[in-house]
């Protein structure tokens, strides 16, 4: 009995010291379900298990995309929450995030995820050095061929994120790349999608650009968008439309 605690004791300490080791596969699988739990610190721990699953199979297309994905939710998290010092955050969590899609894009370029997530790590970017920065930087054009192949692929991707995000870049990139025109369609296509009603964030985006387009047709359907964000569940979405309802009054 004694030689056998003795083992059992053994055992104990050494998987201290040397936990079992873990394959890539297990390392996603821990970060698929802090990501599904969301939150900034679980996007920061699926990071963090992203990273050693690469650090096993650094040519992973899956370890790769989930990792740009965990970065750019990260900054986004950051930014809604407004943490201190959040501008550097997107600034250099959309940085990494952008890398690793880029990786996941030459493994696998006809697949939609590295396409899509290098394109919402630009705009993670942005927020971070500013849209005009990253104009300079050339980044318009990456990000709009990669918004426009991820449609291409498959543009009901992560509920018809495409749509949206390519909707959303015609709308805010400055003049003289603005194209409302285009914005609309984007948005009025992801709104014959049943996402639409699921989240204030398209019906923001929508009612946003339908203020910039003014007429009272317009501005009524706006309003009307609005109001209904402005009861979301989420308090960054409901805050916003909050602030352009005041706008229109």
């Amino acid at each position: 009995m004694k030689r056998l605690l003795l083992w059992c004791g053994l055992f104990f300490l050494l998987g201290l010291i040397h936990p079992l080791d873990l394959t890539a596969e297990d390392y996603l699988s821990k970060a698929d379900v802090l990501y599904e739990q969301g939150g900034i610190e679980n996007y920061k721990g699926a990071i963090d298990l992203c990273l050693k699953a690469l650090e096993q199979s650094p040519d992973d297309y899956e370890a790769n995309w989930k990792c740009a994905r965990a970065y750019r939710e990260y900054g986004e998290e950051a930014k809604r929450q407004a943490v201190e010092g959040w501008k550097k955050i997107c600034a250099s969590y959309g940085k990494e995030g952008m890398k690793y899609a880029q990786r996941a894009i030459k493994q696998e370029p006809d697949k939609p995820d590295g396409h899509y997530y290098y394109a919402l790590n630009v705009g993670i970017y942005s927020d971070g050095v500013s849209v005009l920065t990253a104009l300079a930087e050339g980044l318009k054009g990456k990000t709009q061929s990669s918004l426009e192949k991820a449609y291409e692929l498959d543009k009901m991707y992560n509920e018809a994120g495409p749509m949206l995000a390519l909707g959303r870049f015609w709308a805010v990139v400055p003049w003289p790349y603005k194209d409302k025109k285009k914005a609309l369609e984007f948005y009025r296509e992801y709104q014959t999608t049943r996402y639409f009603n699921e989240k204030a964030e398209g019906e923001i985006y929508l009612a946003e650009l339908l203020l910039e387009l003014k007429g009272k047709g317009n501005k009524e359907e706006a309003k009307a968008l609005l109001e209904k964000a402005s009861q979301s569940d989420e308090k960054y979405f409901r805050d916003w439309a909050k602030r352009l309802l005041k706008k229109i009054e």
